[in-house]
């Protein structure tokens, strides 16, 4: 059974930072290409960053610069570093593991909020 539990979200002021963690487990992580998305209320989802197994990352405009991804295959863990955040960050944020031919999954969400 695929599980991905993501953490770290919290109530922060602009400017602040914030690490979001997601842990999997039921997946041969290190060939799963993993993603964090966001949606915003009354939005739709969207990506914010993803790493592919091999290691690329790729970045929406929006946080360019200001956000980091990593991953660590040997705690089957992804990580998102967001600093210089602003209230337009806000929203909650899941964790994907994406693998063609073998599954898309998703996490329950971690909510992030960014006060003026």
């Amino acid at each position: 059974q695929v599980q991905l539990v993501e953490s770290g979200g919290d109530l922060v002021q602009a400017g602040g930072s914030l690490r979001l963690s997601c842990a999997a487990s039921g997946v041969s992580f290190s060939a799963y290409d993993m993603g964090w998305y966001r949606q915003a209320p009354a939005k739709q989802r969207e990506l914010v960053a993803n790493i592919a197994s091999g290691g690329n990352t790729n970045y929406a405009d929006s946080v360019k610069g200001r956000f980091t991804i990593s991953r660590d295959n040997a705690k089957k863990s992804v990580y998102l570093q967001m600093n210089s955040l602003k209230p337009e960050d806000s929203g909650v944020y899941y964790c994907n593991a994406r693998r063609k031919w073998f599954g898309n999954y998703w996490g329950q969400g971690t909510q992030v909020t960014v006060s003026s």
